[in-house]
């Protein structure tokens, strides 16, 4: 039998969601205590893959066991087992052949910028200390709605078959002297939102022209865009599926 397990997770202390060989992992602490609880190897499959030190409001795995879970105490267990960095949420049973990662329709990510400098957020934001112009950077996140191919913002040597996305939302807004970066793609590749966000503050900055941002992306060069804007302020929020995954 299937499940899909929802989970959220600070990422300071991980390299990344995906299973690393010589590093820790999201993934390899949750397969753990899962296996510990249940008492059998368990494999999970996450619905993306987060980069080092990225955070995840929201993400979603599947993992098979034989036996159905009923226990209403699951969850409350299965927290005990894991680091206070990573909590479980909810699990559920799908169908067999719901596929955490391929039958998600879209993702979110928030990106936080700083406008002040904060002593206590100085771990959960990137602080840029210069005035950012925020229409010119919303007017040129409306651009990215015209395009498909993002190899522009890609992290070089990827094993992607394609860098088509399909972006459904991008835009900023002002919150309690935060700058907040809101996009949402059906997919996103390695290292995408962050070389964004830093073309972004290029622009906000008047260092690109929203002229050139026409250019970068047709230049298919990661090259030509912005810098990569650090890890610790970037946040999955939402995973979205069809209703008709689960029983």
């Amino acid at each position: 039998m299937r499940y899909f397990i929802e989970l959220s997770y600070n990422g300071s202390a991980y390299h990344g969601w995906q299973y690393q060989p010589k590093a820790i992992s999201v993934q390899e602490v949750l397969e753990r205590a899962l296996s510990t609880l249940l008492k059998t190897p368990v494999f999970v499959m996450g619905a993306g893959r987060t980069d080092t030190g990225v955070h995840a409001s929201q993400l979603f795995a599947h993992f098979d066991f034989n036996e159905v879970l009923l226990d209403g105490n699951f969850i409350f267990k299965l927290n005990s087992f894991l680091p206070k960095d990573i909590a479980v949420h909810n699990i559920f049973r799908v169908k067999d052949d719901a596929h955490a990662r391929f039958n998600a329709l879209s993702r979110t990510y928030l990106y936080r910028i700083t406008l002040e400098k904060n002593v206590f957020t100085f771990n959960d934001t990137f602080y840029v200390k210069q005035d950012l112009d925020i229409e010119k950077m919303n007017e040129a996140s409306k651009i990215l709605l015209d395009y498909k191919d993002f190899q522009c913002f890609s992290k070089s040597n990827t094993d992607v078959k394609t860098y088509y996305c399909n972006i459904m939302k991008a835009a900023w807004v002002t919150e309690n002297n935060e700058l907040r970066f809101t996009i949402q793609a059906d997919r996103f590749l390695r290292n995408m939102v962050r070389a964004i966000v830093g073309t972004m503050v290029n622009i906000g900055l008047g260092k690109t022209t929203i002229d050139d941002l026409h250019a970068i992306i047709k230049s298919k060069n990661r090259s030509e865009a912005g810098f990569s804007v650090p890890a610790h302020a970037l946040y999955l929020t939402k995973i979205e599926y069809p209703d008709d995954i689960k029983l």
